[in-house]
């Protein structure tokens, strides 16, 4: 098959996990005569959306994509303290535990927060506007041996050498690969505003400048500052319905009733009861969950990214920054297999293999150690069979035994991937020997070199 002198990669989803994508794939791997395009399913790009959280590793990997808008004290806020989390009781107030940074030297890197809107539309600028397609609602990926297509909708198409899914937790693109993938409900609606922060900020005795995360037996409640001038409120709360009644009673970003927010709170301290009475809307968001993935490499030309990669269910407020780090290692992968350096790169198709092989082995392990802490939690309720005393005393011991997560909020993608480089070519190393021991035995070699096509 004659080689192509452009690599035409198409991502279905312009949200943050998609235009990291585009901008990695742009900046970090470098490689020359990439055609990238986007498809969104949006009419049109609106700062629309909830608050966000990005973790060190997520800001770190702002930097490393030339976004350092993102890193300003303009766009997103850090607390004054420097503690990214703190945590307090839900009716006495008092701080039980904190989560803290283990290695950020650099205070830009504190984990900040965001209006939604407001990161994308700041990684927005980095994509130039005619690569991204507007209202293309994903019907259907497909896979062929010499390219891969998005078919929408509106019944138009798309073709490309490369697909990368990028289309969130509902991703059309991973259930064209697994149409049995299914998610479940993790038993906590939740119910976020972000508006002006001059709406409670000098109304509310003691507001706390940091982040706060209250946790009662069921329910939390969290509170912020974001970016901008904004703030946000978010109740999280147990519902016992099903996973299929859920699904048909509300959906994502639906209007809430804010009463409901306000009699749920009622008992809590004063500052949360004076924040829900201040709230001037809510948008619910059930919260739901998927299964680690088998592979993240489907027909040798199709990935997936961000939460249609992880369906975590926004877990420890990760989903962004794991989002920005698929992208990190999109790029380096694509760096590694289709060395830039090179007057003219390969866009074989045993480089296309080896640039997804890579991405995926760098970043599965990591997801599907969050998903196993994530489906852990999954379905555990408190004992309804306690005094108040008891379950006050476990609700603080819960507080205080909670899993240092350093793991996932300082994750060193650049590490992760050289490692993995280096297993795969001690492999590789391996495995040629063996076959050189075989062809000595009268092996013939024709199989060998189909396995080193597909290898790194």
């Amino acid at each position: 098959m004659e080689e192509k002198d452009t690599l035409r990669v198409i991502i279905a989803g312009a949200g943050i996990a998609g235009l990291s994508a585009a901008i990695a794939l742009e900046r970090v791997s470098a490689v020359p005569n990439l055609n990238i395009q986007l498809y969104e399913q949006a009419p049109e790009l609106l700062e629309i959306g909830a608050s966000i959280a990005i973790s060190p590793n997520g800001m770190r990997t702002l930097e490393k994509l030339g976004v350092h808008e993102a890193l300003t004290d303009e766009v997103g806020y850090r607390g004054p303290s420097g503690i990214p989390q703190i945590f307090r009781h839900w009716k006495t107030d008092r701080v039980v535990s904190v989560d803290n940074h283990t290695d950020v030297p650099d205070p830009r890197h504190h984990t900040t927060r965001f209006h939604r809107g407001h990161l994308h539309s700041t990684l927005l600028k980095h994509v130039p506007a005619q690569s991204i397609h507007l209202n293309k609602k994903v019907v259907r990926a497909e896979i062929r041996q010499d390219g891969v297509s998005l078919l929408f909708e509106d019944g138009n198409s798309a073709h490309g050498d490369i697909l990368i899914g990028a289309d969130g937790i509902r991703s059309k693109v991973r259930q064209s690969f697994i149409p049995d993938y299914k998610l479940r409900f993790t038993g906590k609606v939740f119910m976020r505003a972000t508006f002006d922060a001059s709406l409670v900020e000098g109304k509310i005795p003691d507001l706390p400048a940091d982040s706060m995360h209250w946790w009662g037996p069921k329910d939390n409640f969290f509170a912020s500052r974001l970016g901008k001038g904004q703030y946000t409120t978010v109740g999280a709360y147990d519902d016992p319905r099903t996973t299929e009644e859920l699904e048909r009673n509300i959906f994502w970003g639906q209007r809430g009733n804010v009463d409901f927010l306000r009699e749920r709170y009622k008992d809590w301290n004063p500052t949360i009861r004076a924040l829900t009475q201040l709230t001037p809307y809510t948008n619910l968001y059930p919260n739901f969950a998927g299964d680690a993935l088998p592979t993240w490499v489907f027909g040798s030309r199709a990935t997936l990214i961000g939460d249609a990669a992880h369906a975590h269910g926004g877990a420890f407020a990760a989903g962004g920054s794991l989002a920005l780090d698929d992208a990190l290692a999109l790029g380096l992968a694509f760096k590694h297999a289709f060395n830039p350096s090179s007057t003219r790169p390969s866009f074989a198709v045993e480089n296309i293999v080896k640039a997804l092989k890579l991405y995926g082995k760098t970043r599965q392990p990591h997801a599907a150690r969050l998903l196993r802490i994530v489906h852990n939690q999954i379905g555990q309720r408190p004992r309804v069979d306690i005094t108040a005393e008891e379950e006050d005393a476990a609700l603080v011991a819960k507080m205080k035994s909670r899993p240092n997560t350093a793991w996932l909020s300082e994750h060193d993608v650049e590490a992760a991937f050289a490692a993995t480089v280096e297993q795969l070519e001690a492999e590789d190393a391996i495995e040629e020997s063996q076959s050189l021991g075989n062809t000595k035995l009268g092996e013939t070699p024709g199989q060998v070199i189909e396995l080193k096509g597909s290898k790194i």
